[in-house]
């Protein structure tokens, strides 16, 4: 019996440590610093493991700002915001974190990632210069860097992330307030979301309309005639640039097992819930001051989403749709998000103010609590989860 208990001991310690011991692994860029640090985390202290020189210019800034992994760990992604006169992706190895590629993208490339399915690379062109006009999503081939296509969208599109499947890319245009979403094969837009126009249907008082004295019969057959438009056809890009959006969506993140997608509403201090069945916004959170990037936790529990106004995180039960905690962040201007395969951590990067290094904070999203921070270059942005080792 004493031999039966010694040997259960033994095993829950070794599990502790083997818990413990865990090392967690995310690449973040510094855009004022043009750098990009590898943080480690193991689970008590975060820390940046190495700093890596980006960019061709020494005298410019030119600004480090999106990030993406292979989802084979071998490769990471990142877009130059800055160039002459367009931005640039370069493809780094994991194992060295030496340039083995790049291409010219649009004008400011921003967020990216890869699909499952077709292996390509979807990178939204963010494009600050001049008016605000239609900007474009660009694809590559990651194996060639090349540059295949760039899709039209809206006005200063920002978010961008691919379905579980790999089969769409779902993208937000910041000024035109519009959610897109291309089919990952076809490489067209399939749909677009006027999310204005769905925040005036949600003011509109319904229950105070008389119905009586709507002409059902001509509905109908407006109705018709829309069904009848081919809207494969109807030249988005030009709508796109023709408002300015309330709500000015900044990022865009799909649930890992439901069909819905969340859209940060900058604008409007709010979450958007979209029904990707319904094609309409079937949930509003009202968050903090600026909300600016949405993640959802791999077991599809918890939304985290960075108040960039606050300078703090919220973490949401996606199921009670209640805020369990809103946590400062180490410094002010909270950016992005990335969340462990485990669900068990989210890494947020803070760009600070002024001459104040960036940081990396790391939140235990069971205890609700900020466990370790890391400082890093000015103006820490664009972040991506690399890996675990046990």
């Amino acid at each position: 019996m004493k031999k039966l208990t010694l040997l259960l001991l033994i095993t829950a310690l070794l599990s502790l440590f083997q818990l413990k011991a865990q090392d967690y692994y995310v690449y973040v860029a510094a855009e004022s610093e043009d750098e990009v640090s590898l943080v480690k985390f193991d689970g008590t202290e975060a820390k940046s493991v190495l700093d890596i020189p980006v960019g061709i210019w020494p005298a410019e800034i030119e600004g480090p700002h999106g990030l993406t992994v292979s989802p084979d760990g071998k490769y990471w992604y990142l877009t130059l915001a800055h160039g002459n006169p367009f931005g640039t992706i370069y493809k780094f190895s994991t194992e060295t974190n030496q340039v083995v590629g790049q291409t010219t993208l649009g004008l400011f490339p921003a967020t990216m990632q890869i699909s499952i399915a077709t292996g390509l690379l979807y990178c939204v062109n963010f494009n600050l210069h001049g008016d605000m006009v239609p900007s474009t999503v660009s694809v590559v081939d990651p194996e060639t860097m090349t540059e295949l296509k760039r899709i039209t969208t809206g006005a200063m599109p920002h978010g961008s992330r691919i379905s579980p499947d790999g089969m769409k890319h779902y993208s937000v245009a910041m000024m035109s307030g519009e959610l897109f979403e291309i089919d990952a094969l076809n490489l067209n837009v399939s749909r677009v979301l006027e999310l204005d126009d769905q925040e005036m249907h949600a003011e509109m008082d319904h229950s105070k309309m008389d119905h009586s004295k709507m002409d059902h019969d001509k509905m109908d057959q407006d109705k018709t005639e829309h069904a009848k438009m081919d809207h494969s056809k109807m030249d988005h890009s030009k709508m796109a640039g023709m408002k300015h959006s309330k709500i000015k969506p900044t990022w865009v993140i799909p649930h890992p097992q439901q069909k819905k997608v969340y859209v940060a509403g900058n604008g409007t201090d709010e979450v958007l819930e979209v029904d990707l069945a319904s094609w309409k916004v079937t949930n509003r959170f009202s968050t903090g001051k600026g909300p600016y990037n949405v993640e959802v936790s791999p077991d599809g529990k918890k939304m985290v989403v960075t108040y960039k106004s606050e300078g703090a995180t919220g973490i949401w039960d996606l199921e009670t749709g209640k805020e369990l905690a809103k946590i400062p962040n180490t410094r002010k201007v909270s950016h992005g998000i990335a969340i462990t395969p485990d669900s068990k951590y989210a890494f947020v990067s803070v760009e600070g103010i002024g001459g104040e290094p960036g940081a990396v904070d790391v939140l235990d999203l069971q205890n609700l609590t900020k466990v370790a921070s890391a400082d890093i270059g000015k103006q820490a942005g664009g972040i991506a989860f690399w890996k675990i080792d046990p």
